[in-house]
């Protein structure tokens, strides 16, 4: 009898490489001349980062030197979720952007339907934030994972436990 393979579809981002992108963020701008004497602030809080800036150009630049530092600290770019610029006290602009941990049901759900899509003898179940795709074929499981990596779901997916 052939025994079941599988593997786990997940979204996890290293916290503490984005909790150094935001401190290498702060750092470059306390040191860049278009924001002297300027009061912006970016902070790691509560699974999210929180910025603050005098205007819109400020706003936009901090978050372009993030997205440069995140990359280069190899974080997906894709699980940020950037809420609204909000006024704040002071006539400063505030903006939220939320780091998207794990598979919402959402796209689980659309994931699995576009699983089922392929034909290919595969079972694939949606485990609270993961997805788990099983099969007695180690080449179907290969040909399900770059199915999904050619697929745009909006955020960075990582395949674990193989086996």
């Amino acid at each position: 009898m052939a025994k079941n393979e599988s593997f786990d579809v997940v979204s996890k981002v290293d916290m503490q490489e984005v909790d150094n992108a935001v401190n290498q963020t702060k750092k470059e701008i306390s040191q860049r001349y278009d924001f002297k004497n300027s009061k912006a602030e970016i902070s790691l809080e509560d699974g999210g980062i929180k910025i603050i800036a005098e205007d819109d150009f400020k706003l936009r630049s901090i978050i372009d030197v993030l997205k440069t530092k995140m990359i280069n600290r190899k974080v997906a770019v894709k699980n940020l979720e950037f809420g609204k610029v909000e006024e704040a006290s002071g006539g400063m602009l505030r903006q939220r952007i939320n780091i998207q941990q794990g598979i919402d049901m959402e796209k689980a759900r659309q994931m699995v339907k576009d699983i089922k899509s392929l034909k290919i003898k595969v079972q694939a179940q949606i485990m609270e934030d993961r997805l788990r795709v099983s099969g007695k074929s180690r080449d179907d499981l290969q040909s399900v994972i770059q199915f999904l990596k050619e697929k745009d779901y909006q955020i960075q997916l990582q395949f674990v436990n193989y086996r």
